[in-house]
């Protein structure tokens, strides 16, 4: 395996794929060498020539920052002498010509696609799909919050559920005001419509500004079959109540069955999460690779965490299926900016400190490392936060990097499974199966009960045949066949935006 990448031509600096020592002289394409001047750990960048101070550091093709300091040839590259460009307002353009290229591009895909995996889903009245066939028990307010976990216990002990009884327990739907209280009631309005739910209990306390009543003109049409309802303070033993109404729900689920479909009918989504230096060579890349192919054969991929698009937010624009879509991620990307700066935060306060014990060094670095989950799909929709995907494609989702934030508006969005890149490595899951794909090979085999992919097989073999073996565990994952390790650890939560006022 080589012991260096260079990821693009343009770039003036490689990354380490294994610990190197100082001396160690390393082989360049062009056959050149490049002797190492100091010990470089693996995801860490490794100058390829002489950078002068002030000049551009360039890793993807793109400016990831400029040099503080000299940095010589062979020494390495990182936050001690690299300084973001970022700055808290930025001008864009819409290029109908870099637009009509990236159709082109996908229409020849489009045309190459001929074999769609079918796959065996179960079908909802409405004729949405599912690839899990839960009771989830929802509440308005985190009142009730220990009665749904009292209940969630009750169920899984106690009913026969193909995929269990799952209470998403938040501490929010009262002494909220304006954006806070919309979001939340959009949220759970989501999951509560979520496909893979086969039946909801919708469980509150009957006192909360998100009154159930006014949720459930909220919610509009549902199975009434299907999803009940319980105010905790209408009745006399709530728990009694809810283990009634839970056993009638089951009834009713217990005939489901699935049947073929397509996989191009599902909604994906994709996440990183403790990216380190290989995130945007190996997992980003190899999820961005599959959102070409999803997206050809007619499927959905959904892509959030605004703030991981700053520095990168050009080269979305660029694939932007048309002006109108450029124009409203225009709007997204400058709106999440003045979310930071109305808070008196910089844009560029990131990576983390785990990011960058990996190997990232400034936000354009991790940033045009995480678009790489996008592969080269045209942007086809902008949705708000709390919005349902409408249109086939990549669609951009407006949100924030936090992992369980992020994860949770996706699910809302109506993904089906996330697909979830890490190099530090995570246990969490959201209320869909949350697929773990590894960057590095050390962390696929650390933490196996964690992880569920081993993205770091694309050093070391043919790219097409891992895409392969990636697809073909999708398809196991959405048959039922394979649960991943958030399923099986029975990790699974949410998380709601907060940005104003609490009463």
């Amino acid at each position: 395996m080589k012991k260096i990448i260079r990821i693009n031509s343009r770039d003036n600096v490689a990354v380490a794929l294994a610990d190197l020592a100082k001396g160690d002289v390393i082989s360049l394409e062009d056959g050149t060498t490049i002797t190492i001047t100091s010990p470089i750990t693996r995801g860490h960048k490794i100058a390829l020539c002489d950078i002068r101070s002030g000049e551009d550091v360039i890793k993807y093709g793109y400016p990831i920052g400029y040099a503080t300091e000299e940095i010589k040839k062979g020494s390495a590259a990182h936050v001690y002498n690299i300084r973001t460009k970022l700055r808290e307002s930025g001008e864009y353009s819409f290029s109908p010509q870099e637009s009509r290229k990236c159709m082109e591009r996908f229409e020849k895909r489009k045309a190459e696609t001929s074999d769609v995996p079918a796959i065996n889903v179960y079908h909802r009245k409405d004729g949405r799909i599912a690839i899990r066939n839960s009771l989830w028990i929802i509440p308005t307010v985190g009142c009730v919050n220990e009665i749904a976990k009292r209940l969630e216990k009750w169920g899984n002990e106690n009913l026969s559920v193909a995929d269990g009884v799952h209470a998403y327990t938040h501490p929010f739907g009262c002494s909220q005001l304006g954006d806070d209280h919309e979001n939340t009631r959009k949220i759970l309005a989501d999951l509560v419509h979520h496909p893979n739910a086969g039946g909801v209990l919708v469980l509150s306390l009957g006192c909360e500004n998100n009154t159930p009543s006014s949720f459930k003109e909220y919610l509009g049409p549902v199975d009434s079959s299907r999803v009940r309802f319980l105010t905790c303070q209408d009745v006399e033993d709530e728990e009694e109540e809810g283990k009634k109404i839970l056993k009638e729900i089951a009834a009713v689920m217990k005939n489901d069955r699935r049947s073929p479909d397509s996989l191009s009918r599902l909604v994906f989504a994709a996440k990183c999460g403790g990216s380190d230096g290989l995130s945007g060579i190996t997992a980003n890349p190899l999820v961005g690779r599959f959102t070409d192919e999803i997206t050809a054969m007619g499927g959905t991929m959904i892509m959030s965490e605004v703030p991981e698009m700053f520095g990168a937010e050009q080269m979305l624009m660029n694939r932007a299926e048309s002006e109108e879509v450029f124009t409203s991620l225009v709007s997204m990307i400058n709106g999440f900016k003045a979310y930071f700066t109305s808070h008196g935060q910089s844009v560029y306060e990131n990576p983390s400190p785990g990011n960058k014990a990996g190997g990232i060094s400034t936000l354009e670095d991790k940033s045009l490392g995480c678009v790489q989950k996008g592969g080269d799909a045209p942007v086809t929709d902008i949705l708000s936060y709390g919005e349902r995907v409408k249109k086939t494609g990549l669609n951009l989702l407006t949100g924030p990097g936090n992992d369980i934030v992020s994860t949770t508006a996706e699910t809302a969005a109506g993904a089906h499974i996330i697909l979830f890149t890490t190099g530090r490595g995570t246990p969490l899951g959201a209320p869909v199966p949350t697929v773990k794909i590894a960057t590095n090979e050390e962390l696929a085999k650390k933490k196996k009960d964690w992880i569920d992919f081993d993205a770091s097989r694309v050093l070391r073999e043919d790219s097409q045949s891992v895409l392969i073996d990636f697809i073909n565990l999708i398809i196991k994952v959405a048959n039922g066949e394979v649960l991943v390790k958030n399923e099986i650890n029975g990790y699974s939560e949410i998380s709601i935006f907060k940005d104003g006022v609490t009463l």
